[in-house]
């Protein structure tokens, strides 16, 4: 399978591609596996394994303390958005053990989505340098788990210390309308910033 590649000069056309790579990355127990799951149009494939005893001194479970199984690879799923144009999805382990495979799936990646909790920003931290580090185009979409705090899309971006070129966003990853919406923000903001430099970042505390 070939995907357009990413590291490519110049604007993009979409018309032109067949298989888009996209990431679904952010922190243990964010919603990467259930919004693969929920806009893909085939059985997704998963990788996940059990929580056990033997991780309890390494997976905080803190927010998520209902999650019993984790990625330990990836999530894929697959969505058409036209005859020309169908998009690959690529969940990342969101363990700090499995994270030799952001390598391998960021090969090719044309943008990334970091999932973040606003009960655990902290986690986001990591995906979002990462991506920053090697040039991905990428959005935050905060998934708005029940009971957790709702906080205005600059609050967000000062606490993760981001810069008015990456597209903010919340959503609810279990409706497949708000997760599809996360999609097309993510496209969106590929092709907007593809020539596009960097704004500075300025970093404040969520309050």
């Amino acid at each position: 399978m070939a995907f357009v590649n990413s590291d490519a000069p110049g604007s993009l056309n979409f018309d032109s591609m067949q298989a888009v790579k996209l990431l679904v990355a952010g922190g243990f127990g964010v919603g990467k596996t259930t919004l693969v799951s929920t806009v893909s149009e085939i059985t997704p494939l998963r990788t996940e394994e059990l929580l056990s005893e033997i991780g309890a001194d390494v997976d905080d479970l803190t927010g998520v303390e209902g999650k019993t199984t984790t990625t330990v690879a990836l999530d894929f799923g697959r969505i058409t958005i036209n005859p020309q144009v169908v998009l690959y999805l690529f969940g990342t382990p969101g363990q700090d053990r499995f994270w030799f495979m952001w390598r391998e799936l960021s090969v090719g990646a044309l943008g990334a989505i970091v999932l973040a909790d606003t009960r655990r920003l902290e986690d986001s931290f990591a995906a979002v340098d990462y991506f920053e580090s090697r040039h991905i185009p990428f959005i935050i979409a905060v998934n708005c788990f029940d009971g957790a705090d709702v906080y205005e899309e600059e609050e967000v971006r000062g606490a993760l210390d981001l810069g008015d070129d990456v597209s903010i966003v919340l959503c609810d990853v279990r409706d497949r309308q708000s997760a599809k919406f996360v999609l097309v923000r993510l496209l969106e903001h590929v092709m907007a910033t593809a020539t596009a430099p960097p704004s500075p970042r300025v970093s404040q505390p969520l309050r």
